[in-house]
């Protein structure tokens, strides 16, 4: 009698181990991809969801490249020199006070961004969506004596200067298109995200 017992109390110890341990690997198994689904996927990234970048490392005058929705989206951090160069070239430009509405409000400056070292810009021409080039040299013989540094279109010569600000005369229609974005910190931005597109 007393084995029988000492038997039934070893089966009931092992079904309750057992069926502990299957209960835990089920509550995983269910848990995880509840919780990746809390991460934004690929699709959902390319379809909008804001995207951060680090940009402790950016040196002065150095740039970077982000994809957002797709799209790259560039990081500047401009000198000082480059800064003082902005209202030296308003009389050649096509919309030097951004009146075309490419800009959340924040970047509707004459440095066209929130810190007036960092410029983050959507890195696609506004004629035909090539990518220009970051060509912050100033005055190199094929742009021209009065260039001051900016971004050249190679496919049809369209010119914007260190604000995406499109020259006059060049195919491009409009300024380079700023995207909504903030500072996490003095290191961290988030593009894609701001304090307007929260509350809208």
């Amino acid at each position: 009698m007393s084995d029988a017992g000492s038997v039934d109390r070893g089966k009931r110890r092992f079904l309750i181990g057992a069926t502990t341990a299957v209960g835990v690997v089920g509550t995983v198994a269910v848990a995880v991809p509840f919780a990746m689904s809390m991460w934004p996927s690929e699709r959902a990234k390319a379809a909008g969801a804001p995207v951060e970048a680090d940009i402790s490392k950016l040196e002065p005058g150095q740039k970077i490249n982000v994809e957002w929705r797709g799209k790259v989206v560039w990081i500047i951090n401009r000198t000082p020199a480059m800064l003082a160069s902005l209202p030296k070239l308003d009389a050649k430009l096509a919309d030097p006070k951004s009146d075309v509405d490419h800009q959340p409000p924040y970047a509707k400056n004459e440095d066209r961004s929130r810190k007036p070292e960092i410029f983050v810009a959507v890195g696609i021409c506004t004629h035909l969506g090539c990518s220009p080039t970051f060509r912050p040299d100033v005055a190199p013989a094929d742009l021209g004596p009065d260039w001051l540094g900016g971004f050249f279109c190679p496919c049809h010569q369209s010119k914007f200067d260190l604000a995406g600000r499109v020259f006059k005369g060049v195919p491009a229609p409009t300024n380079l298109v700023i995207p909504p974005y903030k500072f996490l910190s003095d290191t961290r931005i988030r593009i894609g995200e701001d304090e307007l597109a929260k509350n809208a």
